[in-house]
């Protein structure tokens, strides 16, 4: 008997592509194109390194406070994890533990269904109709949990709050995750309906809106017994999860509102530029709200188009799989890397039309 027959085996996420030159227009990731708030890189500049010497606190208790006082709930209401896929893959760990599948759509973030299989939860996952657009109702039947991606990914759609709402509504007997990771972008965020729903977890990120992708750093915000089990399973696993540069970082970000709205304010106008642009190239593409596109050309195979893309330095996102294998995800770079993207497209494009 072999020692390979007791391997948990998983077939594992793949994230995207970091090429390593600088000379590239970086397109694929959804990472924020601006730095991250002044304060953050006064906060490392100043600090004491002394300070490594020990270990971070444990309850990341000020990261978890200015939170709190943002988004106007108890810190017992907030968890902080090493960015949204530690948060969400802990949520799953310890909200997800029927024999009932979880439910998430047939197009959203393709870590779902690599951490189900990971945790051997089972999973079902429902189909978004043709505008890629939840249908409430293959979600009011019985199940083991809820996952839904708000806005989603790849799709950039939005799904209304009350709508949310209503799928709470009537699968109060499991947890319901809402994955806001694009939220800040035009999005409306569930958190007000945790006072609401013991059941609720919302759960962000600082990788896009607040520029802090290397950073790590993710959270949560439910119910004060939600975030107890989190805790529970958490110090179970490792009590230090969160660095302590990471945890002054986060708290400047925080601190400075100001800076936070210019920048996602920067992000929506380029983005509703480049939907401009990109339709009088023939392309055609979901209401994003998010911090990139998700396009389609109604001639010109979405392949193809990546690939010309690559060949000028300019990285956007592709999958090959069923349903969305025509198109493409263009994260929103500044206005300088955008109108590069689109002089290429043009470019191509009217190549094209003259053989």
């Amino acid at each position: 008997m072999s020692w390979e027959n007791n391997v948990r085996k998983v077939v594992p996420y793949v994230a995207g592509e970091q090429p390593k030159s600088k000379n590239v227009i970086k397109l694929n990731t959804n990472e924020c194109p601006y730095p991250p708030a002044p304060g953050v890189e006064a906060a490392l500049n100043h600090f004491d390194y002394d300070v490594l010497r020990k270990y971070p606190d444990p309850d990341v208790a000020d990261l978890r406070a200015v939170l709190a006082a943002r988004y106007k709930v108890p810190a017992e209401q907030v968890f902080v994890g090493v960015g949204s896929d530690d948060v969400l893959a802990m949520a799953f760990l310890t909200f997800f533990n029927s024999d009932k599948p979880i439910l998430f759509p047939d197009i959203t973030y393709s870590f779902y269904d690599v951490w189900a299989d990971l945790y051997r939860i089972p999973y079902e996952c429902q189909v978004l109709d043709e505008k890629f657009e939840i249908k409430k109702e293959d979600y009011f039947k019985e199940n083991g949990g809820i996952v839904i991606a708000n806005p989603n990914a790849p799709t950039g759609v939005a799904a209304s709050v009350s709508m949310i709402e209503e799928i709470i509504k009537e699968n109060q007997d499991v947890v319901v995750i809402v994955d806001e990771a694009y939220v800040d972008f035009g999005g409306e965020s569930c958190v007000p309906l945790v006072e609401k729903y013991d059941n609720l977890l919302v759960v962000q990120t600082f990788s896009k809106s607040r520029s802090m992708a290397g950073m790590r750093i993710g959270f949560a915000i439910g119910s004060k017994k939600l975030i107890g089990f989190l805790n529970d399973a958490k110090f179970s696993f490792n009590s230090y999860t969160m660095n302590a540069t990471s945890i002054i970082a986060g708290v400047a970000s925080v601190e400075d509102e100001a800076y936070f709205q210019k920048i996602t304010g920067k992000v929506i106008a380029t983005r509703e530029w480049t939907k401009k642009e990109l339709t009088r190239l023939g392309f055609t593409f979901t209401d994003s709200k998010t911090n990139f596109i998700f396009a389609t050309h109604k001639s010109i195979p979405a392949q193809e188009i990546f690939d010309v893309l690559r060949e000028n330095q300019i990285f956007v996102r592709h999958w090959n799989k069923e349903r969305i294998s025509n198109y493409l995800r263009i994260s929103i770079g500044t206005d300088e890397q955008m109108q590069k993207l689109v002089g290429c497209l043009k470019e191509y494009i009217e190549k094209k039309k003259r053989k």
